[in-house]
């Protein structure tokens, strides 16, 4: 199973450290960042559970940071700050933040706050019935799927045969499993309508065949791997 992973960025590398391992020691996986250009590469085309964002980095202020992914970062961001006045609080929940947590802090506390948001951000997703798939969202509650936060159109069986597959990600699905769960009754079906509207999906969201994977004389495979 994989481990919730969460992002650090802090210019300081001690207090990195110092979270980074106290959150591994609580089963989280970690990812480092020093300045705020590393959490724009970082974020590019990989989910995080949460994102612990400094206020006050180099390349970029946990705040602008915070401006320019909220659009294609749907993760908590929690920002860790040695400012405590109230505008900068009121900045920074504008624009997207979830939490601040004021320096000195109490490491047991931040990992107490780090754990509460992944458990309220999971019961939402699983409301929301929206799935991450690395830079890939689809929300099957409003038939719409994000690539790198950009709204993908997809036709409503295009739609229904990528959520199948993402469903069963990892899992070998028959072109006839395909057809029976999204038009039914796979005997009477056309198995090369799959085939089609497979490629028109690989067009608009995988030209590189690295998502929907062919498994030669068998089928199809979805090889996104759930975010955490």
């Amino acid at each position: 199973m994989m481990k919730p992973c969460v992002l650090i960025a802090d210019d300081d590398k001690e207090i990195v450290d110092l979270i980074a391992d106290s959150l591994e020691d609580e089963g989280f996986a970690a990812v480092k960042a020093y300045c705020g250009q590393d959490v724009l590469e970082l974020t590019k085309d990989r989910s995080y559970a949460l994102l612990l964002l400094d206020i006050m980095m180099p390349n970029g202020s946990g705040i602008e940071i915070c401006r320019t992914i909220r659009d294609r970062v749907t993760a908590p961001i929690v920002f860790i700050t040695a400012k405590s006045r109230d505008l900068d609080k009121v900045v920074g929940f504008e624009i997207g933040a979830d939490d601040y947590i004021t320096k000195p802090f109490s490491i047991d506390e931040l990992v107490a706050r780090v754990k509460a948001h992944i458990r309220r951000d999971h019961r939402s997703q699983a409301r929301r019935q929206e799935r991450i798939y690395g830079n890939l969202i689809i929300d099957k509650d409003t038939y719409e799927v994000l690539k790198d936060g950009v709204k993908i159109d997809l036709s409503t069986k295009e739609f229904q045969i990528l959520s199948y597959l993402a469903d069963h990600h990892n899992k070998v699905l028959s072109r006839e499993q395909i057809y029976d769960a999204v038009w039914g009754q796979s005997e009477l079906g056309d198995m090369n309508t799959v085939t089609v509207h497979i490629k028109n999906i690989r067009n608009k969201i995988d030209p590189e065949n690295r998502l929907i994977v062919t498994v030669w004389g068998v089928g199809y495979k979805f090889t996104g791997g759930l975010a955490p």
